[in-house]
């Protein structure tokens, strides 16, 4: 700002050789005018006149150059408080976005300029970017309450033609100490290990700066259309061969890339978002800042949350200040884990991902490309309001998706023809519901709720299947459902205490095949029962007369799982903080973990369960 000033100025002071023709053109033209006014004085010489008139001009010339270096101070001093002015604008509008937001996951992102995705005000509850208390912090001062002259940087940020650059981000050390082995530093709820296993049987401590995230928003006026540019990435993506050995080399990983164009009441968003299913703080904004993921340090969040980060497009009314609605289309990913029991030796591999967690592999060959029918179709409506002064959200959304295959029992062979290919094609969708409450100042109440058939995807780091392959090799949709409840409170500007209490229940989806294999030996019958899908249990071989017949089969895996659920508790500290420089907190995070499988064999373990301590220092960019 100060270079734009120095600019300005050095425009003002090459254009006062003008300005100074100018004025002598003027003085010259008034000299005469002034010298026919004056009195007769036909006593003195001719030739005193002409040095009357000149000493006349003289005097003009001074008075205008007089003139001219007070209107040169006069520009500068004005250039100087619309940059002082500037600067603390930008100050209170960084120190607004950070107002009451302590999120386990700060974008730190300043905005300095009308938002382009939510015409809604900034959120005032704990969100993205943390570093004020809860509270209303104007936009704007008045002039006369700014310093003239202010020699202290500004926010971060940084202009190319009528855009601006804002760079957001935090350096994250993390440890985390888990009552069981799991070995990420995100929680993956439905792994956690049964006590009668190796990895049940041992802790783990991790220290890992992996979190740490850098990014870059922009803004710029397009006409009359707001657009606003929003980048984040952090280091938690594919790990090399011994990353954790000697270098630590922790690969970047891209978790949003958006562009979001806002025009009257209308605004379109496209590119690498959070799911519109994700709940929010704040209308329908996709700013981290106005969404709820909750406050922990776990990088995986709370069990029982709704969401994903794929590519969308959505387009968004809003009708009122209060009120908005509108419609994602997002990438879809039919999924099949390996929870679910396929009939025979039936390979549907290639037809859906298997849910899994490797992020070892550069080629991904467990999550292969798959073929999906169409974008999963997603409309949501939110009402914000503020009766009393305390904010009250609330969010519904629905969920359509369609899942589709080549029926394997009903189509022959391997050579395929549209004469004997056989397609199944099923749908599925659910219903999200999201409230955020202010019950007194900086106290609020939160609460989420899910449910529907073929939606296990969306309910993150569990593992939930979207659907089951019948006997006949027709798809079955799984029934799954999740909420959340706690608060948030913000006693000091400096503290923040949370606590949530959430689940997940994955409903039992099965089917059975009987046969009748010949005896191992004897005479008579043998009829075995298979039961197949998600959450069987093991199947029957009846005999009749003296036959022997096969073992009976055994139940689903114990990653089948039945209900998993997790109480937290945590508090946020702020260190120090500086609205030019940043701020450093202490974040803590105290969970306990526990998931109960459909089928577990006798004499194991009915449940799985672990504790888990976060310690976070973190240092947020301003």
């Amino acid at each position: 700002m100060r270079v734009f000033a120095a600019v300005l100025l050095s425009m003002s002071l090459m254009a006062s050789p003008m300005f100074a023709s100018d004025a002598k053109e003027a003085g010259t033209e008034d000299t005469p005018a002034a010298a026919s006014t004056a009195p007769a004085t036909p006593d003195k010489p001719e030739a005193v006149k002409p040095a009357a008139a000149k000493t006349e001009n003289s005097a003009i010339e001074s008075e205008v150059q007089d003139l001219r270096s007070l209107v040169e101070e006069q520009r500068a001093e004005l250039e100087s408080q619309r940059a002082a002015l500037k600067a603390q604008q930008l100050k209170m509008e960084s120190l607004e976005d950070k107002m009451g937001t302590m999120s386990s996951e700060p974008a730190s992102t300043p905005a300095v300029t009308p938002s382009a995705v939510s015409t809604e005000s900034p959120s005032e509850s704990p969100a993205e970017s943390p570093a004020a208390p809860i509270g209303a912090t104007p936009r704007t001062l008045s002039a006369s309450l700014l310093p003239a002259q202010d020699d202290k940087p500004g926010p971060l940020y940084f202009k190319i033609g009528a855009a601006e650059f804002y760079p957001l981000g935090f350096m994250d050390a993390m440890n985390v100490f888990r009552s069981t082995q799991l070995g990420t530093i995100g929680t993956s709820f439905g792994s956690t290990a049964f006590n009668n296993t190796v990895p049940g049987r041992l802790t783990e401590d991790r220290f890992s700066i992996q979190n740490s995230r850098i990014g870059l928003r922009t803004h710029a006026k397009f006409g009359s259309a707001d657009i606003t540019g929003y980048l984040e990435a952090d280091f938690l993506g594919y790990q090399p061969a011994n990353a954790n050995d000697t270098s630590n080399s922790n690969t970047l990983r891209m978790r949003l890339y958006w562009v979001d164009v806002k025009q009257s009441k209308w605004e379109v968003l496209a590119g690498q978002s959070w799911s519109f299913l994700t709940p929010n703080r704040n209308g329908l904004s996709a700013l981290p800042g106005d969404l709820f993921y909750s406050q922990d340090v776990d990088t995986n969040y709370q069990v029982g949350l709704t969401w994903t980060r794929n590519a969308s497009v959505r387009f968004i009314a809003h009708p009122t200040n209060n009120f908005a609605l509108g419609v994602s289309f997002e990438n879809p990913e039919q999924t099949l884990p390996s929870s679910v029991g396929v009939p025979g030796t039936l390979n549907y591999a290639t037809q859906f991902d298997s849910n899994s967690g490797n992020t070892s592999s550069t080629t991904g060959v467990n999550n292969p490309n798959t073929p999906n029918l169409h974008p999963d179709i997603i409309p949501k409506i939110a009402f914000d309001a503020k009766p009393g002064g305390h904010s009250v959200h609330f969010d519904v959304a629905g969920l359509f998706r369609s899942f589709k295959a080549v029926n394997l029992v009903a189509t022959p062979g391997s050579n395929l023809t549209p004469a004997n290919t056989v397609l199944d094609t099923i749908h599925g969708g659910g219903v999200e519901a999201g409230l955020n409450v202010e019950l007194v100042k900086n106290f609020r109440m939160i609460a989420t709720g899910f449910y529907g058939s073929g939606v296990g995807r969306y309910i993150g780091s569990t593992g939930a299947p979207d659907l089951i392959i019948r006997p006949n090799g027709n798809l079955s949709g799984v029934h799954a459902g999740s909420g959340i409840g706690g608060f948030e409170y913000q006693p000091t500007p400096n503290t923040l205490i949370y606590g949530y209490y959430s689940g997940v229940y994955i409903a039992r989806n099965v089917d059975a095949t009987v046969t009748t294999p010949t005896p191992t030996s004897g005479t008579g019958t043998c009829t075995v029962t298979t039961n197949t899908g998600y959450g069987y249990y093991p199947g029957t071989s009846v005999a009749t007369g003296s036959a022997v017949c096969p073992s009976a089969p055994v139940g689903s895996a114990n990653s089948a799982d039945r209900y998993i659920y997790e109480p937290t508790f945590g508090i946020h500290q702020y260190l120090w903080r500086n609205p030019n420089y940043g701020d450093i907190r202490l974040m803590t995070q105290f969970s306990y973990n526990s998931r109960t499988a459909w089928y577990v064999p006798v004499n194991t373990p009915g449940t799985a369960h672990q504790f888990m301590i976060y310690i976070d220092l973190r240092y947020d960019l301003p």
